[in-house]
């Protein structure tokens, strides 16, 4: 059962009480001294851990924010030409070579 904060007007504390949905529009009803609060922000979840996948539609999207912003964190996303990919290689080869020299 969900979790409703109610604030209670004649006492002015915060009051919490458990019941269906469809039982909360009676229960403000019967309760006028009570008004209900939103405390924070409501937890939902989309997914859970790897088993979320991006679909291609989405994949195509973060493909074309990907090559607009290059050196982004979306860089994964980005179709690369071979000529791209080999030169990113050798840079990172000198990159190594003068990290190892100092």
């Amino acid at each position: 059962m969900p979790l409703y904060d109610f604030l209670n007007n004649e006492t002015s504390e915060i009051e919490e009480h458990s019941m269906s949905y469809t039982k909360l529009d009676q229960f403000k009803l019967d309760n006028p001294h009570l008004k209900q609060v939103i405390l924070g922000t409501p937890s939902i979840v989309g997914g859970h851990g790897d088993r979320v996948k991006a679909d291609d539609g989405f994949k195509e999207v973060l493909s074309k924010v990907a090559d607009a912003n290059k050196g982004s964190n979306l860089d994964q996303y980005r179709k690369r030409s071979a000529k791209e990919i080999k030169s990113k290689e050798i840079i990172q080869k000198h990159i190594d070579l003068q990290s190892r020299k100092k």
